[in-house]
C-alpha cells in the first residue's frame, strides 16, 4: 500500500498543475482576443475621426457655396442641415439593421476567431 501513496500525491500535484496551467492559458487567450477587439476599435476610431474632420470641412465649404448660389450664406447651411436631419432620421429608423447588428457580429466574430 505504501507504494501507491507517492504516486497518488504525484498524480494530485500534476492534476493541480494542469488545472492552473489551463486557467492561465484561458486567461491569456481571452486577453489576446480582448486586445484584438480593442485594437480594431481604436484603429477604426482613428480612421473615422480623420474622415469626420475632412467631411465636416467639406460640408462647411458646400454650405457656403450653396449659400452663395442662393444669395444668402445661411440658406446653404439650412439646406445642408436639412439634408443631414433626413439622414439622421433614416439612421435612427434603421439603426439596428445598419449599426447594431453588424457591430455585434464583428465583435463576436473577432472574439471567436481562432488564433493560429
Amino acid at each position: 500500500m505504501e507504494d501507491k501513496s507517492p504516486s497518488l500525491e504525484a498524480l494530485y500535484e500534476k492534476t493541480e498543475q494542469y488545472a492552473k496551467t489551463s486557467v492561465e492559458l484561458y486567461k491569456l487567450k481571452a486577453l489576446g482576443k480582448l486586445a484584438d477587439v480593442v485594437s480594431s476599435i481604436i484603429s477604426n476610431m482613428a480612421v473615422i475621426t480623420c474622415v469626420s474632420i475632412s467631411f465636416l470641412i467639406f460640408n462647411i465649404g458646400l454650405a457656403i457655396y450653396i449659400g452663395e448660389l442662393l444669395g444668402k450664406t445661411y440658406y446653404g447651411f439650412f439646406i445642408v442641415s436639412g439634408f443631414y436631419a433626413l439622414i439622421t432620421l433614416l439612421v435612427y429608423i434603421f439603426r439596428h439593421q445598419w449599426i447594431k447588428t453588424p457591430v455585434s457580429n464583428t465583435i463576436i466574430e473577432k472574439s471567436l476567431k481562432q488564433t493560429t
